[in-house]
């Protein structure tokens, strides 16, 4: 006859939880030597790599501080690629929707951040210094006080162009009701 083993059920279903058990649950830990921590954030070893480290909170932030995801790519490879994430992580955008971010703080897209260059602004500009910034740079270059010089018909549709990116951004904020503050 088999020998009777130590049993998790007392006899009465109050003593235990519902689907609890003895084992111990398996946890990870932080792959940076040292640390203790729980390792839940995956971060890749290498470029194009399938293997991946594990690390905690600060130690993934610290790892990917340095991290460039472009790097070795010329520029259109780094634009397909890009392209390619925008599409799979299009989900990840609701913040942007939800305005739970204001100017400045990681809330503008890459097109706003390439017309507050066009314009010579800092990233936190609000709209008022865009104004200011673009009047006076499109009067310097206005097709009517430049006639038939293609440079700056050039430098105007873009200093155009970046205007109205930030403008319809800016009705875009405005409509949802955030207006920064």
């Amino acid at each position: 006859m088999a020998r009777q083993g130590r049993s998790a059920d007392w006899g009465f279903p109050r003593w235990r939880g519902y689907e609890s058990a003895r084992e111990a649950a398996p946890v990870r830990l932080c792959d940076r030597a040292g640390c203790n921590e729980k390792g839940e954030c995956p971060a890749p070893k290498s470029p194009n790599s399938p293997e991946r480290w594990y690390f905690c909170v600060a130690h993934a932030s610290e790892y990917n501080q340095g991290w460039n995801y472009f790097e070795g790519l010329d520029k259109e490879e780094a634009e397909l690629r890009e392209k390619a994430e925008r599409g799979e992580a299009s989900g990840y955008a609701q913040s942007a929707y939800q305005a739970w971010a204001g100017p400045g703080d990681g809330s503008r897209s890459r097109d706003e951040m390439r017309a507050l260059e066009a314009l010579g602004l800092e990233v936190d500009a609000d709209f008022e210094a865009v104004r200011k910034a673009w009047r006076s740079k499109a009067k310097e270059v206005h097709p009517d006080v430049r006639p038939g010089d293609k440079e700056a018909a050039a430098e105007f549709l873009k200093l155009q162009t970046a205007y109205e990116v930030l403008r319809a951004a800016e009705e875009r904020r405005e409509w949802k009701g955030s207006d920064g503050a």
